[in-house]
């Protein structure tokens, strides 16, 4: 089953993080889905998640999400990975930049 879980969780971040089918994120979470991290400001719920995600594609256009490893343990899925984009509009109240950045973290 992890293999499952992996295997959906890149399709995910292929689908919806890399490609901004941001329409698509309710295909791979509930309506009630609860951010234990969220945005600041972050709504609740699919929607909360859509909008969040929607704020970070409008700053980060050509933003690339890159699987580094996962680490599974029954169910459970660890995903580590790296992203890199360009800011080219405001966000979390930061004036774009037109600067590249990159960031590191662990999700499911």
């Amino acid at each position: 089953m992890a293999v499952d879980s992996k295997a959906r969780i890149r399709e995910f971040i292929d689908k919806v993080l890399n490609a901004g089918d941001i329409d698509a994120t309710g295909d791979y979470f509930h309506e009630g889905v609860v951010e234990e991290v969220p945005f600041p400001g972050q709504g609740s719920g699919i929607e909360g998640l859509k909008s969040a995600l929607r704020q970070f594609r409008t700053a980060f256009p050509d933003s690339y999400w890159k699987v580094e490893e996962q680490i599974t343990d029954g169910e459970n899925v660890l995903t580590r990975f790296t992203w890199t984009g360009t800011h080219k509009a405001e966000f979390l109240g930061i004036p774009a930049t037109g600067r590249g950045v990159s960031g590191l973290g662990n999700g499911p």
